[in-house]
């Protein structure tokens, strides 16, 4: 064998193929750079760099958990290399491993403790862990190191809005903006913190700057949508939902909104066809089935309507109104353990939800269990002592109970709030006759010798 042939060996072989596996990345094949790096590992397993950057193929692919296998691997061959730590510790964070990512932030800090990026990235880590005041101290700490870091105040912005505190959110990410005008999203966030915080024109202005940028980011898209809904600018929300469908026509959620539009117009035929090919698209969307079952139930097809809205209870939506509004019609259906199990479940997310306990006195009353309806009203009225639908009914359960007095002092709450309420009129007067005759009866008994 030759001194040549020596220097075109495997080694080098693999060592091309690493090369152009970056080449492919940089122009965004990413499938065919995994295949180039396989076979330069093939030949040389032991080459720390390309597993780490085997592992930024996977992360752009959102492979997470592969991608830590190569770092653990890339790190075990080069133990003391703080870019693979930091991304292992990052890929932690995004698989929910918040432990070891603390762990390996804490490991990098020891090796160096003036590497800033395992401060800045642990913000991400106790962010999403609810340890906002460990979040704050690592963004200190890493101010001390670079005060201008577009990610620390990025990432702290996160904690501040995940904490409601959306001026200071605001003020955060418009110093990322200021530091990195390109950083992704960065528009898009602002506009969230503004609407959050009320100031609806800022929302509106830093919207239209990120589609300036990204016309055709959807979720900026659909945000903006719903953005405009809730404005009441119905028609230009309506032409984003459309957008959406023109550059992804099997978008689920954009026809599901445009269903809701067509629902608010009375056009229900149209919107029933919207909600149900969301369904087609995603059969676990949260949302068709419910606006189905109320079609169903105003055509009074009663059958149809409780079969959407136990497929809608199985896909387990946390909505506490839209729980609620089932129960209701679970209720109106006559099925009254599944209105209990949407009304339980709504207590469970809110329990002071004054129109769950409601129902639920009401459901027990309808089941003849008088006690527990009347525990159910009365917590109801602890919550909302204006309830008049509370103080009414109470009223009626505390009439079958043989509790006048009790009835009579709902009755006596509930007239100065609807004074004009016939029901309440003729329940007055029912307890005031029952209570006279109680008097007379009374009187009578104490004659008797």
């Amino acid at each position: 064998m030759s001194f040549e042939d020596l220097a075109f060996g495997p080694y080098d072989k693999a060592e091309h193929k690493a090369n152009k596996a970056y080449e492919l990345y940089e122009n965004g094949k990413e499938n065919e750079a995994l295949g180039e790096l396989d076979e330069a590992l093939e030949i040389n397993p032991s080459n720390s760099s390309w597993h780490f950057n085997k592992a930024l193929v996977l992360d752009s692919k959102c492979q997470f958990d592969e991608a830590i296998t190569e770092y653990e691997i890339a790190l075990q061959l080069n133990p003391n290399d703080l870019e693979i730590s930091n991304s292992l510790a990052v890929d932690y964070t995004r698989t929910g491993q918040y432990d070891l990512a603390i762990e390996t932030f804490e490991q990098i800090q020891e090796l160096d403790p003036g590497f800033e990026p395992s401060y800045c990235n642990r913000i991400i880590t106790y962010t999403e862990m609810g340890q906002h005041d460990l979040a704050e101290q690592m963004f200190y700490l890493a101010q001390q190191i670079n005060p201008d870091c577009a990610l620390c105040f990025y990432n702290i912005g996160n904690s501040l809005f995940a904490r409601a505190q959306y001026k200071k959110a605001i003020r955060c990410w418009l110093k990322t903006a200021e530091l990195e005008p390109t950083h992704p999203q960065i528009n898009y966030r602002i506009a969230q913190a503004y609407w959050s915080d009320g100031d609806m024109e800022s929302a509106r202005r830093h919207f239209l700057a990120e589609l300036r940028v990204n016309p055709g980011e959807i979720d900026v898209i659909l945000d903006y949508g719903l953005f405009l809904l809730e404005e009441g600018d119905i028609e230009p929300a309506k032409e984003k939902f459309n957008r959406i469908l023109e550059i992804q026509p099997d978008f689920p959620l954009a026809l599901f909104y445009l269903g809701e539009i067509a629902l608010d117009n009375c056009d229900y035929n149209q919107a029933a066809q919207l909600f149900k090919q969301a369904l087609r698209e995603d059969n676990t969307l949260i949302g068709p089935r419910y606006r189905l079952a109320q079609y169903a139930l105003m055509r009074e097809l009663w059958q149809e309507a409780a079969n959407y809205l136990v497929s809608e209870l199985k896909q387990a939506p946390e909505d506490v109104d839209t729980l609620v509004s089932m129960g209701s019609m679970f209720l109106t259906i006559g099925d009254l353990d599944y209105a209990t199990h949407c009304m339980s479940r709504a207590i469970d997310i809110d329990c002071a939800h004054a129109q769950a306990f409601y129902y639920l006195g009401l459901i027990n009353a309808m089941k003849g269990r008088l006690e527990e309806s009347a525990e159910f009203f009365a917590h109801t009225l602890d919550i909302s002592p204006a309830h008049i639908c509370a103080l009414r009914d109470s009223a009626v359960v505390y009439l079958a109970m043989g509790r006048l007095d009790d009835a009579a002092a709902r009755i006596k709450k509930a007239l100065p709030l609807a004074d004009d309420n016939t029901q309440l009129k003729m329940l007055d007067r029912r307890i005031r006759l029952l209570k006279a005759k109680e008097r007379i009866r009374n009187f009578l008994y104490r004659l008797k010798p």
